[in-house]
């Protein structure tokens, strides 16, 4: 009995000598690239980061559709600097047995171009992120997705072992340890999954390694069962901002504090014979926390008046920027309010801000809705503004936004009938902590607001001899003033309506575009040019540089929106 006692203590020992404590650089540092396109464009900024970062790892996702000679390069490049190159693929259905095909096809990809490709251009392995407690089905037949996920996942580490020089790997959440396999006596789903991958990556998403609820406490379990097990794990940290789970990244702490603690997590974890490295998720994200100074932007010269219009829908932005930037041509638009999906990768904005650039127009980032304005949803507002700068950090000079836009308009609240004056007061400490947000570090981000004509009978909470459109037009650098009218001249037409705002903005030095409505309005049919059309909102316009001649703070017009301009009559 003493001796297997011996000999248990002695092989631990020996374990610790071999695995426990090996030097740093055997473990791995690894990043997700989720944008294929990214190691074309971006293939020396990707390995310069890497290198300076000690990446040795990256989990790249495939697209399918490319040619296998779009890969090589990179995967070439990549190895020549030490670097491991994981095909990375998954989407929450492919738990479902439905999906399985969909998932064995990245596999049957990776085999094929191996196959094709030179020892050095080869893919070393194939990550999985697969998280299908996203699914509906998740939340009504949990049992019935873990037994679908389980013989999907089966199937398809079978499949790779036809390669045995291909890792096989997985993202896995660290809770998972609390949840049975149905149909396989106590083991969870932890244990099923790193006793079936090579290598799972934890997904430790939190700020410290200490604590009940740090990096350490959550990844103990899971780090005994692959020693146990012999099998390895890596430990993974978020980057990306989570302004409700602030604790679940360490987007505000920065990189030198996240550096600090993945080198507390290597210290502390080491002495664990599975504990194979660190990941940070992901490469877009982790790239412009690194870049904490915002360029300085340079303003595009305009040799006549401005003309903007308004690109509501972030998807046509995305998929239709030679459209827009052709129709912007066509009619003379030298400015763009562009509403972004913060969910959207910086890289899907790269081509309607460089192309636009390129054709003389400015690019403004826009958002807002009529809550903006509470101060319970400034930090939705306020995200905006982080999105911008932190694109800008990872942007060429010519694919920059020149500014944010803000479309607030509280007064459609129920809470602006009972109480206007607390609306206006949450409002313009919203804008306050706005511009403050976006001019912070001495940024250069132009500033701008939409603003209700009529707003100006509103006087300050608090000081009854200022307009809250003067106090308005004061923060910010431009205001697009929303003049809704179809002719430019008389009583009640634009040039009328808007005096009292461009005076304000002549007193105050500020930059003032007047904007007219093209959408069909039930309102009234003095609000918009839709039933005149193209050719008479123009003749309209080309008035008011006549009509507005005193007003040095009139700089010219905007047309809401796109989508309506473009269809409009003739």
């Amino acid at each position: 009995m003493r001796q297997s006692r011996f000999l248990y203590v002695l092989l631990c020992v020996a374990a610790s000598i071999l695995f426990g404590f090996s030097s740093p650089d055997k473990t791995k540092k690894a990043t997700w690239i989720w944008q294929a396109e990214l190691i074309d464009a971006k293939r020396q900024d990707i390995l310069g980061f890497a290198k300076q970062n000690g990446i040795n790892t990256i989990y790249l996702r495939i697209e399918r559709q490319k040619p296998f000679d779009y890969y090589r390069p990179f995967l070439q490049e990549a190895h020549a600097a030490g670097i491991e190159v994981h095909a990375l693929g998954g989407h929450p259905a492919w738990a479902l047995a439905s999906h399985r095909g969909r998932m064995l096809d990245l596999l049957d990809w990776v085999s094929r171009y191996n196959s094709e490709a030179d020892a050095k251009e080869r893919i070393d392995g194939v990550h999985l992120d697969i998280e299908p407690y996203l699914l509906p089905e998740w939340n009504t037949d949990q049992a019935e997705v873990l037994k679908q996920w389980t013989a999907n996942m089966k199937a398809f580490v079978e499949q790779a072992r036809n390669d045995p020089a291909l890792e096989v790997s997985t993202d896995l959440a660290v809770w998972f340890d609390n949840i049975p396999v149905p149909g396989v006596a106590d083991t969870t789903l932890s244990e099923w999954m790193i006793d079936t991958f090579d290598h799972v990556t934890l997904m430790a998403y939190r700020d410290s390694v200490d604590g009940p609820n740090g990096i350490e406490a959550l990844v103990s379990d899971e780090l005994g069962i692959a020693d146990r097990l012999g099998k390895q794990v890596l430990v993974a940290v978020n980057v990306k901002e989570m302004p409700s789970q602030r604790h679940t990244s360490f987007y505000e702490e920065g990189p030198e504090v996240m550096e600090r603690q993945l080198d507390l997590v290597e210290k502390r974890l080491s002495k664990h014979p599975s504990f194979a490295g660190t990941a940070v998720h992901d490469y877009r994200y982790w790239q412009s926390l690194n870049q904490t100074e915002t360029p300085p932007i340079q303003p595009l010269p305009h040799d006549k008046p401005l003309l903007g219009t308004y690109v509501w829908h972030a998807d046509v932005a995305i998929t239709q920027a030679d459209e827009i930037v052709s129709f912007a041509k066509q009619e003379g638009i030298n400015l763009l309010y562009v509403r972004l999906d913060l969910e959207q990768p910086f890289e899907a904005y790269r081509e309607l801000a460089g192309k636009a650039a390129a054709a003389g127009i400015e690019v403004h980032a826009m958002g807002g809705h009529p809550v903006w304005a509470l101060e319970a949803n400034r930090e939705r507002m306020l995200r905006l503004v982080r999105y911008v700068k932190a694109y800008n950090r990872s942007a060429a000079p010519e694919e920059q936004f020149r500014g944010i836009h803000l479309d607030i308009e509280p007064y459609v609240l129920p809470l602006w009938r009972e109480d206007p004056e607390g609306v206006l007061k949450q409002w313009m400490s919203n804008i306050e902590a706005f511009v403050s947000e976006s001019k912070e570090g001495g940024g250069s981000l132009v500033t701008s607001s939409d603003l209700a004509v009529w707003l100006d009978r509103f006087h300050v909470p608090g000081d009854p001899d200022t307009s809250f459109s003067k106090w308005m037009i004061e923060q910010h650098d431009h205001i697009t003033l929303m003049a809704f009218r179809d002719r430019a001249e008389g009583a009640g037409g634009i040039a009328a309506i808007v005096q009292d705002e461009l005076r304000f903005a002549n007193e105050l030095g500020k930059e003032m575009i007047i904007a007219v409505e093209m959408k069909e309005s039930h309102e009234g049919n003095y609000v918009s040019f839709h039933e005149e059309g193209k050719a008479e909102m123009r003749r309209q316009l080309d008035m008011l540089p006549g009509l507005l001649e005193e007003h040095s703070s009139y700089k010219g017009n905007a047309v809401h929106a796109y989508e309506y301009w473009q269809r409009a009559k003739e």
